[in-house]
C-alpha cells in the first residue's frame, strides 16, 4: 500500500531543498556510470515500451546539465509518426504550455536556462509527456526542481483528457522513497537506459 502523502510543511520544503542538492550530485555520477550509449538506449526503451500510434502528440524537453539526453528519443518517436512538442514557461506557478517543434525550428531562451519554441509555433495538448527529474522511486514519484511546473501541468491536463506521464532518467537516479507533498503528481511510467516500469503493476524490471 502506498504511503500517505506528506503535508507541505516548512520542514518538508527544507528537506526537499537538501534532497535536490544530493540528487543533483548523484545524477552527475549516474551519468558517468551509464556511459555514452545511455541516450540511445533510452530512446530504444521508450519506443518499444510506449509503442505510440501515428499522430500521437509527445512533449519532450531540451536537456540541460546532467539530464539524460532525450534528443535520440524524440527523433525516434518522430520517425514513428508522432508530433513532437516542447514545454514553454509562461509565468511562475502556472501550468506549462506546449508548442510544436521540429529539428531546425527556432528556440528562444527561457527562465531556468531552458530553451523553448517561439510564440509563433502552434500550441498543442500532449498525449504523452516525457518528464525530466532529479530522482525517482518505485511508487512512481519524482523529485523535480521545485518550481511545480509539471505537477500543475499534469493536474490540469488529467482533468481534461487521458495523458501518459513518463519520467526519464539514468537508472542510478532511483532512490528508496521520494519526499512528496499533497500536490506532487505521480508518473505513469519511468524509463531509463536499462529498462522501465509502470508503478501500478511494476511488471517490468528496471
Amino acid at each position: 500500500m502506498a504511503r500517505p502523502a506528506l503535508v507541505e510543511t516548512e520542514e518538508l520544503v527544507a528537506a526537499k531543498v537538501l534532497a535536490r542538492k544530493q540528487a543533483m550530485a548523484a545524477r552527475k555520477i549516474a551519468k558517468v556510470d551509464a556511459g555514452p550509449d545511455a541516450a540511445q538506449a533510452l530512446a530504444n526503451n521508450l519506443k518499444s515500451m510506449l509503442s505510440p500510434n501515428t499522430g500521437t502528440i509527445v512533449s519532450g524537453f531540451s536537456s540541460i546539465g546532467s539530464e539524460i539526453d532525450v534528443g535520440p528519443a524524440l527523433t525516434a518517436l518522430r520517425l514513428l509518426g508522432c508530433q513532437i512538442s516542447l514545454p514553454c514557461v509562461i509565468a511562475p506557478r502556472t501550468p506549462l504550455v506546449f508548442r510544436l517543434w521540429q529539428d531546425g525550428d527556432e528556440l528562444v531562451e527561457e527562465s531556468f536556462g531552458t530553451r523553448a519554441p517561439a510564440p509563433t509555433a502552434a500550441e498543442v495538448h500532449p498525449d504523452i509527456l516525457i518528464v525530466p527529474l532529479l530522482s525517482f522511486d518505485r511508487a512512481g514519484y519524482r523529485l523535480g526542481y521545485g518550481g511545480g511546473f509539471y505537477d500543475r501541468t499534469l493536474e490540469s491536463l488529467r482533468k481534461t483528457k487521458p495523458v501518459i506521464a513518463v519520467g526519464v532518467a539514468y537508472s542510478g537516479q532511483q532512490v528508496d522513497a521520494v519526499l512528496r507533498g499533497p500536490y506532487d503528481q505521480p508518473l505513469d511510467w519511468i524509463v531509463t537506459e536499462i529498462g522501465g516500469f509502470q508503478p501500478q503493476s511494476e511488471s517490468t524490471s528496471i
